[in-house]
């Protein structure tokens, strides 16, 4: 019986580690992404106009919503920052930035696709689809359009 008990123990003592586990990991596994809608939206050090300017996100910069708070988002940037911003300046409509040299978009979702364009380091696409095999569809803002690796790009 005492056999019994420890076993159980340990069962518990390692759901609970996989629990705290799961919790740490769903954050960013399900991370919400938005873009600025406004032309240029100022981040804060606090949720308050009266806070700290820290800096200027421009037109469709994708952020990562960390929390929200009566009005105000609480996000990260591309470089990894924290800020905060007015959620008035968040849109529905996601763009995403690519953090490589250069990424290839391709007329389809594979690797072999002919080429539609290269999109150079810091260039944002809008976000029209996800496929949910490691690419998703964009557009880039003179009319082309195709999808791109996951693993280039920063706003998914």
């Amino acid at each position: 019986m005492k056999l019994l008990g420890q076993s159980l123990l340990r069962l518990c003592q390692g759901v609970a580690l996989c629990g705290a586990l799961l919790a740490a990991w769903m954050p960013a596994a399900f991370a919400e992404f938005r873009s600025v809608a406004d032309n240029a939206a100022v981040v804060y050090d606090a949720p308050s106009l009266k806070a700290k300017k820290l800096h200027i996100l421009g037109r469709n910069y994708p952020v990562e919503i960390v929390v929200t708070l009566e009005g105000w988002a609480k996000v990260r940037d591309a470089g990894g920052e924290l800020a905060w911003i007015e959620t008035k300046s968040l849109s529905e409509r996601r763009s995403v930035m690519v953090k490589v040299n250069l990424a290839d978009v391709r007329q389809a979702a594979d690797d072999k696709a002919p080429l539609v364009f290269q999109a150079e380091q810091n260039v944002l696409l809008d976000l029209v689809e996800l496929t949910g095999t490691g690419w998703a569809r964009v557009a880039h803002r003179d009319g082309q359009s195709g999808y791109i690796k996951l693993n280039v790009v920063w706003g998914v």
